[in-house]
């Protein structure tokens, strides 16, 4: 009786009538959870809920899961297609038809007058697949523009290229379960307890059963920092001198692992030559790790038994992050590390469907993992397309960040924006305010109206969110899952993969081509065109999918007939002896002199400039910034200062500053921590005009992602605080 009387009273949930639950996978990170979504007796959604019998997040949610169901509605929503002839105009509502008719008009007017290639498209991440595959089939196959990409290169293009060129293909060779068979773990320049809280979650669950050493790579002193067992506190940008210190620790000490490196890898000679230059003296009074803890580091990574290497933007926004991911590469190939349980480089993806669209989009090639500079590759996609295999361009066109500059100087008089937001999203916001400004004809597609490109749009079409529609995403760790239709599509807004087919239809080009209406027929295809690549699907269907609560690629036709449990044979990738991309089977080892060419901090600009992620927000705050229960935890602006640094420049905790670099300024509100080293400060990215003002954006040269971490800026006070909290206020008004 004691016990009844004292002990705490049960977490009583509200009931919110759900009468059905439909499931489907998160649209925000690439973690790809398992959510079902609750709708009521009337029809309308009301709650979300984590899957229990789904691999990835085992019922788990992260706080912007939670609250996923309440996007459908939340304000800023666009209802109906906008058009004006001029900047200077109104927007005006028009029909589906008027729209789209005009759209067609404009594209094929600036080709005929300036080119194919003077109308540039820019997708996103956040397409269910069957979607890009047809905005792929579009673009290529009809439109013909070469400027077609996606915003995955503001985020993941060094990881893209880091794989192609140490393994001859994207494509994250592991997977989850690799926490749990790994002896150490090395985490570049990734948060996950704010970036992917359910992998960091599937990380502790891995620790609590097993214990490993877990060393994380950051000049912040992040949350995943905290708990990890050692925190190296890098120099901004000289990842790859690090690399390259533990290497020479391992090949001086004899820890290689000779036999895996014969196998599966040339290149070695000139790896070890570049490499002996790095010793640990010479490294630490560049990448700021002292000697000792760069050779234990070394010691332990190759002595485990099994050992992996995560990363995310901290790597890759780098002018050197297509050559860390090539030298977190390098280190796991030399100790043996690709292919194996707990032996991986496992690149933790941005966007929901990042994957989907570096696998089937056909921005930087054609669909799975094609190249447009490879004849077979054109004519085997020709002639499924029945497309002239000559309509394809022979090589890569212009990459976003290129794209910017090419408007710039008048080589591009068009842009298709779908579901991406430059004006927030891209380094140095002044100029591309005024790029945008140049262009003929900017059409913005996307869920919202109130997004800040539409200001500079001459068409907005709107376009229906998430589980308005059908069809897959492909998670990190390459597992395609599904994404139910959970409700009618908002007002009058259409799925993208209707307003791709209905401009399609606005082409004679097309009425010889195939454009499926429905998503499963459109898998159809991918799966067809994915038989014997290393993205194979073939093996999936929708049903199947749902079924087993994701399947991971490669999972093909024969497995299936086989009766194999998926996803039994695509949890890694390179798991033979010779089975990489290249022609002779082998990984290369490239070596990597390091050039340093950031803008580093001096005495006109004192700081580093670092950014990142915010558990409760996703990317330009589109959609978390309309949510409540998201948006209360952080809805304006910050940056998180050292007290000793804010105390030589007199500045209090939670006031107002302005931060300002070489290309513009920021007001943003100051918060006191010792997060943050006495010569850095950082700002969260998802504030439209803020700390994008500020990036300088140099780009990597072979993946051309800018370098959003490594700027260089002063912090000044501002005496009239009310003045300060209007002006912030003001520039996040549309």
């Amino acid at each position: 009786m004691l016990f009844g009387r004292n002990r705490k009273n049960p977490i009583k949930i509200t009931d919110k009538g759900v009468v059905k639950w439909t499931y489907s996978t998160c649209g925000y990170c690439s973690t790809g959870c398992a959510i079902e979504v609750g709708t009521d007796a009337e029809g309308k959604v009301v709650a979300s809920r984590g899957v229990g019998s789904a691999d990835v997040n085992r019922g788990k949610l992260c706080v912007k899961g939670i609250f996923e169901h309440e996007l459908f509605e939340s304000s800023g929503r666009g209802d109906n297609p906008l058009l004006r002839e001029s900047r200077s105009e109104a927007y005006r509502e028009v029909d589906w038809d008027t729209a789209l008719d005009h759209m067609a008009d404009e594209i094929k007017r600036i080709q005929s007058q300036y080119g194919r290639d003077a109308f540039a498209v820019v997708s996103t991440g956040q397409l269910l697949t069957e979607e890009f595959y047809t905005l792929g089939k579009l673009v290529r196959g009809v439109i013909g523009t070469n400027n077609y990409d996606g915003n995955t290169t503001l985020c993941m293009a060094s990881a893209v290229s880091g794989y192609k060129r140490s393994f001859g293909s994207d494509g994250p060779p592991g997977s989850y379960e690799d926490f749990e068979h790994t002896d150490c773990l090395i985490a570049w320049g990734s948060n996950l307890p704010e970036q992917h809280p359910i992998i960091y979650w599937r990380l502790q669950e891995a620790l609590e059963k097993r214990k490993f050493p877990v060393i994380v790579v950051d000049p912040r002193v992040t949350m995943l920092a905290q708990k990890a067992d050692m925190h190296l506190a890098i120099t901004p940008g000289t990842d790859v001198v690090l690399l390259n210190a533990l290497m020479h620790v391992i090949l001086e000490e004899g820890l290689e692992d000779r036999e895996y490196i014969e196998a599966n890898t040339v290149g070695f000679e000139q790896l070890e030559k570049e490499v002996q230059k790095y010793d640990p003296v010479t490294a630490s009074k560049i990448c700021g790790i002292d000697e000792d803890t760069i050779r234990n580091v070394a010691r332990l990574y190759a002595k485990a038994d099994a050992a992996m290497s995560i990363w995310t933007m901290g790597i890759n926004q780098s002018t050197h992050g297509s050559d860390g991911v090539v030298g977190i590469n390098n280190l796991n190939l030399i100790t043996g590390n690709i292919g194996k349980p707990g032996g991986t480089s496992l690149s933790i993806t941005g966007q929901c469907n990042a994957m989907g669209t570096r696998e089937w989009s056909s921005c930087s090639g054609l669909p799975g993992y094609r190249l447009l500079e490879n004849k077979e590759d054109r004519e085997e996609v020709a002639k499924f397309w029945n497309v002239d295999p000559e309509f394809f361009p022979k090589k890569r066109g212009l990459t976003e960040t290129d794209i910017f500059p090419a408007i710039e100087l008048g080589e591009i008089k068009g842009l298709w924006l779908v579901a991406t937001n430059p004006m927030t999203s891209m380094p140095n916001t002044t100029r591309i305010r005024k790029t945008l400004e140049k262009l003929e004809f900017l059409v913005v597609q996307d869920s919202y109206a109130d997004v800040e490109t539409v200001q500079y749009a001459h068409l907005y079409l709107p376009a229906a969110t998430w589980a308005e529609k059908e069809g897959v995403f492909t998670n990190t760790e390459r597992r395609v899952n599904i994404v139910r239709q959970v409700t009618t599509p908002y007002g009058n807004t259409k799925s993208d993969l209707q307003i791709f087919n209905e401009v399609a239809k606005r082409w004679e080009q097309s009425k010889k081509m195939k454009f499926p209406e429905k998503p499963a027929e459109v898998f159809e295809e991918m799966r067809q065109l994915s038989k014997g690549r290393l993205v194979d699907i073939s093996g999936m269907d929708h049903d199947l999918i749902e079924e087993k609560r994701g399947i991971q690629w490669p999972y093909t036709e024969e497995q299936r007939k086989k009766g194999e449990e998926p996803p039994r044979g695509g949890k890694r990738l390179y798991t033979e002896p010779g089975t990489f991309r290249f022609a002779d089977g082998m990984a290369k080892l490239i070596p990597l002199p390091f050039i340093d060419n950031n803008e580093v901090p001096d005495e006109q600009f004192p700081f580093w400039l670092n950014s990142g992620r915010l558990v409760e927000h996703f990317h330009t705050r589109t959609k978390t910034g309309k949510i409540g229960n998201n948006n209360k935890f952080s809805p304006i602006p910050f940056m998180e200062m050292n007290p000793n640094a804010a105390a030589e420049l007199g500045i209090q905790h939670q006031e107002y500053v302005r931060c300002v670099s070489r290309r513009g300024d920021a007001i943003v509100m100051a918060m006191l921590t010792q997060r943050v080293p006495e010569n850095m400060v950082f700002i969260p990215f998802h504030f439209h005009d803020c700390v994008n003002r500020l990036t300088l954006g140099l780009l990597d040269p072979h993946s051309r992602q800018p370098a959003y971490k490594q700027s260089a800026v002063r912090v000044e006070p501002i005496e009239d605080q009310e003045a300060a909290a209007r002006m912030s206020m003001e520039r996040r008004a549309f």
